[in-house]
C-alpha cells in the first residue's frame, strides 16, 4: 500500500491509496470509502486540488479529475467560490459499482454488468441492491428550486394585511383572498368557468376523493383510466366505489366507451397529461365525456395533473371549461411548488358546493390560513408565472439532456410522454420491466415500472416500460443518474439492421405524444410511444473534465 496524509482534510483523517492501478482511480477510491465510513462528512470542504495534489505526490491535473468524476457520480459538488465540498446525501453506493464510471459508454456494451445473480450477468452483483442514491420517481418536483426569497416576500405582505378573522376559527370554504385569486388565474391560464363560491380549498387529490366520497357523489361505480396511481384507487375502494379501466391509447381514454358500462356514473381522467403515459386526452375523446356525463346524469373528476409543464405542444385547456355543472376540476401545488404545502383545491358544480362543504366542516381538517393568504399573495403578484416559466425552461433542459443521453447511448429505446409533465415512459421489449427495475436497483436508482400503474382488470396486453422522473436529481448527480440509468437497460435485441429501421420508422411517425399505430386501439395498455429525437443543437452530457482553474460540476 502508498500511504499518504492529507492533514487538510480534517484532524487524524489519512488517504490510503492503493499501489497497484492509475493514481486517478486509486484516489477516487480512498475519497468513496472516506465519504461512506463517516469520516467525510455531508457537507465537509475538501482541499483544493493543488494542495491535496501536493500532499500526496501526484499531479495537478490527476486531482483535478479525479474530483471531476466524482462531482459527476454524485459524491461531491462544486461551485465557484465555495469550493469542492461532500455532497449531502446518504448511503452512497459500494465502489465497486461505480469504478467503471470514467470508462465511455459504449452502446453494445450499456447491459453487460446489469444483470442482477443468477440471470448471467458478467459481473458479480452484490447479495442485495444498493439503497438507492438517484431518485427518479415520477411526480416530485425539484425541491431545490422552491422559490423561497420570493415566497418568504409574499407571506410577510399576506401576514402584515391578513383580517383579524383570519386568525380565528378557520372557514371550510377557505380565505376569500385565495379563491378569488385561484378563480382569476385558472380563468386565465386553464380556460376554468368559475366564481369564487364555488372553489374549495383542500390538501389536494386524494383530499378531494376523500370529501367527495364523503357527500356519496361517488358511490357505486367509477371510471378511472387503465393506468393510473393505484393509491387513488384503493381510496375509492375504501369508500365502497368499485372501479372499471377505460382502455387507453394514443388519443388518450376511450371515453366514448363509457356508454357500455350502465352502473357507472363517474370517471375519472388525467386530461391535460395522461398519468403515467403521457399526451393529452383528444377533444372528441374529451366532448364524448361531457355528453355522457350530460346524459347519465353523471360527472367527470378532473384531475389537472401536470397541467403548467408543457414544452412542444400547445396549451391544452382545461375540460371544465365545457361544462362547469358536469365537470369537477381538482388542481394543486405539489407538482408546480412542493407537496410539503399541501395546497389544492376543487372547483365544484353548484348541486355540490354545500355537501362538499358540510362533509370538510365535520371531518376533515383544514388547510394553513398563512398558507392560502401567501399562495394568494404570489399569485396576485405575479410570483407563481414567474415561477413556472422558470421552472418549465429548467425542466424542459433535464428532458433534453435525458432524451439525449438516450438516443446517444440507448437508441434503440423508444419514449413518450416528454411533451410536458415530469417524467418520460421508456418502452422496454416485451417482458423486460422487471428484470430492468431490478437492474436499476443495482445500479442504486429509484424508479417504477409502467406496470405499478396498471389497473389490475385492465384488458389486453401489458406495455413493458420504465416511469423515469427527472425532475428531483440535483444538477451535480444528474448526469451520473443517467449514466446508471443507461446501464440498466436491456440490450438491443432486435440487432443493429432492425433497430435502424424501427428508429427511421419512428422518426417518421411524428410527436411522441402524438403518434400511434392501428393494432394499439384496441388493447387496454398505453399507446405505443414514438421514439424521440433531440433537438439538433442538444448534445449529449460533455466529457467530465474540469477547466484549468477548478473542478466544476456537470
Amino acid at each position: 500500500m502508498w500511504v499518504d496524509s492529507a492533514e487538510a482534510l480534517g484532524s487524524d483523517l489519512h488517504l490510503e491509496l492503493a499501489g497497484t492501478g492509475s493514481r486517478r482511480a486509486a484516489l477516487m477510491a480512498a475519497l468513496r470509502d472516506a465519504i461512506r465510513g463517516g469520516r467525510l462528512a455531508p457537507g465537509t470542504r475538501l482541499p483544493p486540488y493543488r494542495s491535496l495534489a501536493a500532499d500526496l505526490g501526484l499531479a495537478r491535473n490527476t486531482v483535478a479529475d479525479a474530483y471531476a468524476e466524482l462531482v459527476a457520480e454524485g459524491w461531491l459538488t462544486a461551485r465557484q467560490g465555495s469550493g469542492t465540498r461532500v455532497a449531502p446525501r446518504a448511503d452512497p453506493p459500494p465502489p465497486s459499482r461505480r469504478a467503471d464510471r470514467a470508462k465511455p459508454l459504449k452502446p453494445a456494451k450499456l447491459t453487460q454488468h446489469t444483470k442482477p445473480p443468477g440471470e448471467g450477468g458478467v459481473r458479480r452483483a452484490p447479495a442485495r441492491p444498493t439503497e438507492p442514491v438517484h431518485n427518479l420517481l415520477q411526480g416530485r418536483p425539484d425541491a431545490a428550486s422552491f422559490p423561497r426569497a420570493a415566497w418568504l416576500a409574499s407571506a410577510r405582505r399576506a401576514l402584515t394585511a391578513a383580517p383579524n378573522e383570519a386568525f380565528g376559527p378557520g372557514d371550510p370554504h377557505g380565505r376569500p383572498e385565495l379563491r378569488r385569486a385561484l378563480a382569476d388565474y385558472l380563468a386565465r391560464v386553464r380556460g376554468v368557468r368559475t366564481d369564487a363560491g364555488r372553489i374549495v380549498v383542500c390538501s389536494g387529490y386524494a383530499h378531494a376523493l376523500r370529501l367527495l366520497a364523503g357527500t356519496g357523489a361517488l358511490r357505486g361505480r367509477a371510471a378511472v383510466e387503465a393506468y393510473g396511481l393505484g393509491f387513488h384507487r384503493s381510496l375509492l375502494a375504501a369508500a365502497g366505489v368499485r372501479t372499471v379501466p377505460l382502455p387507453l391509447d394514443a388519443d388518450g381514454a376511450r371515453t366514448e366507451e363509457l356508454g357500455s358500462h350502465p352502473g357507472v356514473r363517474t370517471v375519472l381522467l388525467t386530461p391535460a397529461h395522461q398519468f403515467p403515459t403521457g399526451g393529452p386526452l383528444h377533444a372528441r375523446r374529451r366532448a364524448a365525456a361531457v355528453d355522457w356525463a350530460r346524459a347519465r346524469g353523471g360527472l367527470v373528476l378532473e384531475d389537472d395533473y401536470d397541467g403548467e409543464f408543457r414544452y412542444d405542444r400547445r396549451p391544452v385547456g382545461a375540460v371544465q371549461g365545457l361544462d362547469p355543472d358536469h365537470v369537477l376540476y381538482v388542481g394543486s401545488v405539489s407538482k408546480s411548488l412542493s407537496p410539503a404545502l399541501r395546497l389544492g383545491w376543487m372547483v365544484l358544480p353548484d348541486r355540490l358546493v354545500d355537501e362538499v362543504l358540510a362533509v370538510k366542516g365535520d371531518r376533515e381538517g383544514w388547510v394553513s390560513a398563512l398558507d392560502q393568504l401567501t399562495l394568494a399573495d404570489f399569485i396576485e403578484s405575479g410570483g407563481y408565472d414567474r415561477h413556472i416559466r422558470r421552472m418549465r425552461q429548467r425542466y424542459r433542459r433535464r428532458r433534453d439532456q435525458l432524451v439525449a443521453m438516450l438516443a446517444a447511448h440507448a437508441p434503440h429505446i423508444r419514449v413518450s410522454g416528454v411533451a410536458a409533465g415530469l417524467h418520460a415512459v421508456l418502452e422496454l421489449p416485451r417482458g423486460t420491466e422487471r428484470s430492468a427495475v431490478r437492474a436499476a436497483a443495482w445500479q442504486g436508482l429509484a424508479l417504477e415500472g409502467l406496470a405499478d400503474y396498471r389497473h389490475p382488470d385492465a384488458e389486453g396486453p401489458h406495455r413493458d416500460g420504465l416511469v423515469v422522473g427527472y425532475a428531483t436529481p440535483p444538477d451535480h448527480s444528474f448526469a451520473g443518474a443517467l449514466d446508471a440509468l443507461c446501464r440498466a437497460l436491456p440490450p438491443d435485441l432486435a440487432g443493429p439492421a432492425d433497430s435502424a429501421d424501427s428508429a427511421d420508422s419512428a422518426d417518421s411517425a411524428g410527436s411522441a405524444d402524438s403518434a400511434g399505430s392501428a393494432d394499439s386501439a384496441g388493447s387496454a395498455g398505453p399507446p405505443p410511444p414514438a421514439a424521440t429525437r433531440p433537438p439538433a443543437a442538444t448534445k449529449p452530457p460533455a466529457a467530465r473534465r474540469p477547466p484549468s482553474g477548478s473542478p466544476r460540476a456537470t
